[in-house]
């Protein structure tokens, strides 16, 4: 398993210009719930950044050093790294609201893609370490993850619905939990806004 973070000062830029405060801890808060989650699974987090290295390390955690930024080179060099020592590789997003059972994640295609709630981008990527493949991760990640796999003769499939869909971008996005409709608010909201 592989969560990519993006540095603590920089990440989230769209929930800060929502007026959101506290957004590193919010990020810190969502990463350390989704690693935890991934176990017992090997866990790496994957970054270019100081300050995740140093948070990562103090809690024990593999850290995969980028020698690239942005989050598609990152990944695609985390990837080939992997790729020698691991059969299958899953990326997950540090951002999922609930990523509980996420090391259990079902497995029925080569190429399984967890697509966000709005159906774009992809918060979960596990793929077979055996081909290569181009990491397509933004806007439009899910149809270009399918496109590659088709691309590269492997089976793929959209697990959807699913509770790993959840991920925070902006601010609504902290209404939304655990695929309630808008209107509540998640218990910590206050925390951040």
């Amino acid at each position: 398993m592989v969560v990519p973070l993006k540095g603590f000062t920089e990440a989230k830029s769209r929930l800060r210009e929502d007026g959101l405060r506290n957004v590193e801890a919010l990020v810190r808060d969502l990463a350390t719930s989704v690693i935890a989650s991934c176990e017992p699974h090997p866990t790496f987090v994957l970054t270019e950044s100081d300050d995740v290295e140093q948070f990562a390390r103090r809690r024990g955690w593999t850290v995969l050093r980028s020698p690239h930024g942005g989050l598609n080179p990152t990944s695609q060099w985390a990837f080939g790294q992997l790729r020698k020592v691991f059969s299958r590789i899953t990326f997950v997003h540090g951002d999922i609201q609930d990523p509980t059972g996420i090391a259990d994640l079902p497995i029925t295609a080569d190429v399984m893609i967890v697509p966000d709630h709005h159906g774009v981008g992809t918060t979960i990527l596990s793929l077979p370490a055996s081909h290569a493949f181009r990491l397509h991760f933004g806007p439009g990640s899910a149809r270009a993850h399918a496109g590659e796999a088709d691309a590269r003769g492997l089976s793929w499939a959209f697990l959807t619905p699913s509770r790993w869909s959840r991920d925070v971008d902006v601010a609504s996005d902290l209404r939304l939990v655990n695929g309630e409709s808008e209107g509540g608010n998640p218990p910590s909201l206050s925390d951040w806004c």
